[in-house]
């Protein structure tokens, strides 16, 4: 199953959707949970270091038996050790994963190097230069982390990964609006979690009338979660998103073949999720 690709601001392609091995698979092994994720489609795998199983998701890539060319791989700083640098961290990574490069390595999380963004976004700089790492990026910045690398970069980040669905979209706008001022790729983790975390919310009755309306459309069957996946992907979003279980995996995945939200039901999406402001990770 073909995955469909975005273009990065440094010219790289990444697929639109990937599978992530954190939450349930935190700090456990996750390497036949990956193998069946790349043996049912996946091609781009969303790993950290503060996971604890790079080890794992690298025995999960090459038990595969999937090329490294036909993969997108990529992992997250975390705290660092006195005396490391983003560079040095990402040498420990790739020896765990088996890899000699990641597709992609991300600042987790700005709070973890408060006072030393730029120096750390200079170590990631010098990754992206020396090849370790094709593209570089961030996780949970706000516009003024943002802003901060910003500033006398050689690089600007590829991509900001957040916590997005409906319930968050409204307070996001302006930092979206940057992402697009700096072609920046908005990336989401959480997408699902208003149906699975917090059911009986104001967006249900929006989401179930539209998947009703998209099944009958398409004459196959159409879940709720597709529906929200639709509607990320309509807006340019790379998606991480997880699963233990093979059929929802490929449900995911077949996103893609949903037929599209007509800008009405997109705007029903979001004026149901404005009604609620609710995060449900904190970083």
């Amino acid at each position: 199953m073909a995955t469909s690709a975005l273009t990065l601001n440094d010219g790289n392609k990444v697929p639109w959707i990937a599978f992530g091995t954190g939450t349930a698979l935190f700090k456990q092994d996750a390497q036949n949970t990956v193998e069946t994720a790349i043996t049912n489609g996946f091609t781009h795998l969303d790993g950290a270091q503060m996971y604890g199983n790079e080890e794992s998701l690298g025995a999960g890539i090459k038990a595969s038996g999937m090329p490294r060319s036909a993969l997108f791989v990529t992992t997250k700083l975390g705290p660092l050790q006195p005396g490391q640098t983003a560079k040095t961290a990402l040498q420990v990574s790739l020896k765990k994963l088996g890899l000699e490069y990641v597709d992609l390595y991300l600042v987790h999380s700005p709070d973890q190097h408060a006072g030393h963004l730029k120096e750390v976004w200079k170590s990631m700089e010098e990754c992206k230069r020396e090849g370790l790492s094709k593209s570089i990026g961030v996780s949970n910045f706000e516009i003024k982390h943002v802003e901060e690398i910003l500033e006398g970069a050689e690089f600007p980040p590829s991509v900001n990964q957040l916590e997005i669905h409906p319930y968050v979209w409204k307070s996001l706008q302006p930092v979206i609006a940057l992402h697009k001022q700096h072609d920046i790729i908005t990336s989401s983790y959480g997408g699902l979690s208003p149906i699975f975390r917090a059911p009986g919310g104001p967006l249900d009755p929006v989401i179930e009338k539209i998947r009703a309306r998209l099944e009958s459309t398409r004459g196959k069957p159409v879940s709720v979660g597709h529906v929200l996946n639709k509607w990320l992907e309509q807006h340019g979003v790379l998606v991480v998103t997880t699963s233990s279980k093979a059929d929802r995996m490929r449900e995911y995945l077949d996103t893609a073949n949903v037929p599209q939200l007509t800008g009405e039901e997109i705007e029903l999406i979001e004026n149901a999720g404005a009604q609620r402001h609710q995060r449900f990770f904190w970083n």
